[in-house]
């Protein structure tokens, strides 16, 4: 069995899960609270942000060159397609530049992503590869099972046809074969820190949906820290 067959059987309840999660089924319906989504786009946008520069770290520590250009296409591409279409949907969602300049993340989105620089600076780039390859598989699979949806809101469907494309599976199986050839060359105590952050991650990817369809606020915000100075 392949490394990564290994790592997908062993978080399989943990994906399972997000399929199944009322954010991921109703953005498939078309029935989701569009105060969901917007929230969504506003974290997955500063989440994006912080998975391009680790995609761009993992190419520096890459061995070869045409891995370190590889990784730096993939960063590239989080900026042109992905954050180009969270940009779109800011436009047709009503979202502020005041808004933006106010963002703060939720502690769900702050946590994943820091959990990828840990990943990329305690380790090696099988370590940054094994971290960030949740992102990219679960969101091809969920693309896969919601492509035949009809959601009769078209920001819902853009984002079921950009995760459900042809280019998109093509990034996530050059992801997948790269894990599977470092992990021929590392120690098993690597593969199972390896492990470790995929599971993690997969952990975190459903948080995320959790952190959405809740609207995640952070136990004491800066307004209320703020009131309770002034009081």
């Amino acid at each position: 069995m392949l490394f990564s067959e290994q790592l997908r059987k062993a978080v399989d309840p943990i994906w399972e899960a997000s399929f199944q999660h009322p954010f991921v089924t109703e953005l498939g319906e078309g029935t989701l609270d569009l105060r969901c989504f917007r929230y969504y786009v506003l974290q997955d946008s500063y989440y994006l942000t912080h998975f391009a520069k680790v995609q761009a770290l993992g190419g520096a520590m890459a061995d070869d060159l045409q891995t370190t250009a590889s990784m730096a296409n993939h960063a590239q591409n989080t900026y042109e397609a992905e954050l180009h279409l969270h940009e779109t949907f800011m436009k047709e969602l009503g979202i502020t530049e005041e808004e933006k300049a106010s963002f703060v993340p939720a502690p769900t989105a702050y946590a994943y992503t820091s959990h990828m620089y840990r990943a990329a600076f305690a380790g090696h780039f099988g370590d940054v590869l094994a971290a960030i390859l949740p992102c990219y598989w679960l969101y091809y699979e969920i693309g896969e099972r919601l492509k035949h949806c009809k959601p009769n809101h078209p920001i819902y469907a853009k984002w079921i046809e950009a995760y459900g494309s042809d280019w998109f599976r093509q990034l996530v199986e050059q992801q997948i074969a790269r894990l599977n050839d470092i992990a021929k060359t590392v120690s098993e105590k690597e593969l199972e820190r390896m492990k470790q952050h995929f599971w993690t991650s997969s952990q975190y990817e459903y948080l995320f949906w959790d952190m959405a369809y809740k609207l995640e606020r952070w136990p004491m915000e800066e307004e209320d820290v703020y009131a309770n100075e002034r009081a």
